[in-house]
Formats: C-alpha cells, sequence, structure tokens
C-alpha cells in the first residue's frame, strides 16, 4: 500500500478480502473466538503467536482500521480507542509512570487540558502548559529531569494556532523525549506529523476521520522511529512481569509503543472501540480525502466574506494571508488547514448568543468537523471548566464563535450567515 497515493489507501488499505470474501469490511459482532486448543489460545496470551481471542485487545474489523490509519499516517501500526479522550490518556500513560512529568502547548482542546491537569495530576504525574509561541530557548526552562514527552496539537482546537512541528521535534528530541502531536483537525490528508520527525500521533475519529458525527472513536499511531532504549523509559525497555518478563524494546523493536500500549493499558483500562463504531469510521474514511478538500475549500470561502464583513470584528483562519500562523499553514499544511473558522460579532457575548440563535441552517451542537456546519460558542460550553486564564492562554476570548463548515453548497452556508448577522 506504501506504493499508493493517499486517496487510493483511504479506500484500499487495511482490508485486502481474499478469493470469495466479502468485498466491504464486515462487522466482527463478537466479543471471543474459537481455537481448536488451549495450547493456541496460551501462545496468543503469551504473545507469542498472532490470533484475535478477545475483543478487549483485538478484532478482525477494528485490526483492519488501525491498519488502514497507520498507513494514512505512515506509521508502524495504530491503536483504537473508544474515543479521542482515551487516545490521549494512553498515550501519555504508556510513557508516564507517577512521579513523572511532561509539557504540553496551552492552547489544546479544552477537556484534554483537564485530563492533564486534573486528573493525571491525581495520578502522580505532572504537566507544564508552554506557550507554542515560546522560543525553544524559553521552551527548554520547561524541561526537568523527569520529563518524559511533549504534547501538542497540528491544529489547535479551537484557536487555530499552527504548531511548528520542527520546533517541537528540536525540544523533544534534544532532550531525547518524544513529542506527541494531536493530528486531528488536520487529518492525515492535510498534515503528516511523522513526515516532519513527530513520534506519535492521536486523534480523535470522532471528528474528520468518522466525518457524520455517527460513532465516537480516537486512534493512536507509532512512527516506529523513537528510542526508547534511552534509559528514560523502564517501562518499554525493561522487564514487564505481567507478561514473563517480556521486554518490549526488545521483544517488539519497531513496534515497542504501540505493542505496550495494547497488551498492558488496553488490557487494563479497556477503553476498546466497538466493533460496529469502528465499521462506520472506515466508511468516513473512504471518503476522508473527498470531504476535506470541500470543508477547506468552503471554509476558506466563508473566511474570506466574514473578513469583509462590517459586524464581524475578527476573523482567525490560517488559510487568510493576513494570519499570524500563515506561513506556517504553508509550511505544514499547503494544501489547506480545516474546516473550522473562529470569529468575533461587534457586539460582544451578547451579538454572539443572538448571532447564534438567529442561524437555521447551521446548528448548535457541541460537536465539530463533520459533514453538517454547525456553530458554538466554547467559552461557555465545551471550555467552560477552565478558569479565565486558561482560557486567555488557550486563545478563547469570550467573544469567539466556533464555526464548523460543512461540505454542503457554499452560497446557502453564506446565506445563512448573512441572514443571521441582520438579526444583531
Amino acid at each position: 500500500m506504501s506504493n499508493y497515493h493517499i486517496e487510493t489507501n483511504c479506500i484500499q488499505a487495511g482490508y485486502q478480502p481474499k478469493n470469495g470474501e466479502p468485498r466491504v469490511l464486515p462487522i466482527y459482532q463478537s466479543t471471543t473466538f474459537k481455537y481448536d486448543s488451549s495450547e493456541h489460545v496460551g501462545k496468543l496470551f503469551d504473545l507469542v503467536e498472532d490470533g484475535f481471542f478477545y475483543t478487549r485487545l483485538a478484532n478482525p474489523t477494528v485490526d483492519c482500521v488501525e491498519r488502514k490509519i497507520a498507513v494514512l499516517e505512515g506509521g508502524v501500526g495504530a491503536l483504537c480507542t473508544s474515543s479521542g479522550q482515551a487516545a490521549s490518556l494512553i498515550s501519555i500513560l504508556n510513557i508516564c509512570d507517577s512521579g513523572d512529568h511532561f509539557i504540553a502547548s496551552s492552547t489544546i482542546y479544552g477537556g484534554t487540558t483537564n485530563l492533564f491537569a486534573v486528573t493525571l495530576k491525581r495520578m502522580g504525574i505532572e504537566v507544564t502548559f508552554v506557550n507554542p509561541d515560546s522560543s525553544i530557548e524559553e521552551l527548554q526552562k520547561e524541561i526537568r529531569t523527569n520529563t518524559k514527552l511533549v504534547f501538542a496539537e497540528t491544529i489547535a482546537n479551537p484557536s487555530l494556532i499552527v504548531i511548528d512541528i520542527a520546533k517541537f521535534v528540536t525540544l523533544a528530541h534534544s532532550n531525547q523525549i518524544p513529542l506527541i502531536i494531536d493530528n486531528t483537525f488536520a487529518t492525515p490528508i492535510n498534515c503528516r506529523p511523522f513526515e516532519f520527525g513527530a513520534d506519535i500521533i492521536v486523534h480523535s475519529t470522532s471528528k474528520y476521520m468518522d466525518g457524520h458525527a455517527v460513532a465516537l472513536g480516537g486512534v493512536i499511531i507509532d512512527s516506529g522511529n523513537f528510542n526508547w532504549d534511552n534509559g528514560k523509559f523502564p517501562g518499554l525497555s525493561t522487564p514487564d512481569t505481567s507478561y514473563h518478563g517480556m521486554v518490549y524494546t526488545r521483544d517488539c523493536g519497531r513496534t515497542a509503543f504501540i505493542t505496550k500500549a495494547r497488551v498492558q493499558l488496553m488490557r487494563d483500562l479497556g477503553s476498546t472501540p466497538a466493533p460496529n463504531n469502528a465499521f462506520l469510521l472506515n466508511l468516513g474514511l473512504e471518503t476522508l480525502h473527498l470531504r476535506m478538500e470541500r470543508h477547506c475549500s468552503n471554509a476558506q470561502k466563508i473566511a474570506e466574506f466574514l473578513e469583509k464583513n462590517d459586524k464581524i470584528a475578527w476573523v482567525n483562519y490560517p488559510g487568510l494571508k493576513n494570519n499570524k500562523y500563515y506561513e506556517l499553514s504553508q509550511k505544514y499544511l499547503p494544501n489547506g488547514s480545516c474546516g473550522v473558522i473562529s470569529y468575533g460579532v461587534k457586539g460582544g457575548r451578547e451579538a454572539a448568543v443572538k448571532f447564534m440563535d438567529s442561524l437555521k441552517l447551521a446548528a448548535i451542537v457541541v460537536h465539530v468537523a463533520d459533514t453538517r456546519t454547525c456553530v458554538l460558542h466554547p467559552a461557555s460550553t465545551t471550555h467552560r471548566q477552565l478558569t479565565d486564564q486558561q482560557l486567555l492562554d488557550a486563545g478563547i476570548s469570550s467573544d469567539l464563535i466556533r464555526m464548523s463548515i460543512g461540505i454542503e453548497h457554499i452560497d446557502d452556508i453564506i446565506a445563512d450567515i448573512e441572514q443571521a448577522l441582520e438579526q444583531i
């Protein structure tokens, strides 16, 4: 599949039916699988033989989707999870133990901020949030002897800050720690962070990958390029007593990280995707390349329309030439960034609420990045648990409106925005 273009792999990768088998990926709606001998099952549990024995760890439908996503991102393996939050959590816990520390961009999604700052703190894992625009010298000051990783989003949700991947790669690798990138908004269609040196990628597949707002899910992808045997990661480079002394770096080679995530953390946490959700995700992936092109072209036109409207206070979209992150978007996202725009309406919060309530085609929903145009006020919804300072650090003002542009006809979306603006 590596010889095919990414558009072809969206459709063809992952599932290869044999003679007489279903042409379309089947749903293996079973929790367990039959074998002819206990010896065979024992070998599965010892990880000396490949196969499926319990859907909590692996399932044929889910496996095919994982293989497809690994191909799309250019990794050596992937692990699907029940949600994007689960993917972020497992990616951290696979590296950090109680007493460890990591660095994260302050502009990451509010739910992830809470996960890192509240829940992980209770587990004894500390995070320091940093301004992604800081110089590498300033970022280096936050590195400690127990710092185990750096985490950032390709495109921040909802501030749309474009991360300088190369800068964060330099920061991480100069300290012998990995860079984890949340690539949800860009998708592998518009950015493949491994090509710029990132080590691990996570996604909320509930967004563009699914694309239809029908299936929660997440995924972790392993580049296979990071050296986990450098003395900083004993969980990967010393014997795992729960697997008879298995050493992941020794026994799994380039797939050490993703293997440990599956057989240790997924085994114990059980954040497993349903086979039916994986089936729906696969359907979404088959059209991902087509939808992203339309999302981005529509968003660019909407951003340019809003920029010229006298009732709009400001517009933030990486595709606008006067945007602060335009140059970075051209470097990392030359074919388009995403379909999400943030902007403010003159008149502040009250005018914003009136505008949103007047929309007819665009719906107010707690979601983003699917086929339908939708809108939300993050400060009072998805990010309402954050303090005022955390909101500012995340690039979220009180008047910020997040609009996810769908794949409807552009004239209809613009007409809906126009009539809503007329109401304020």
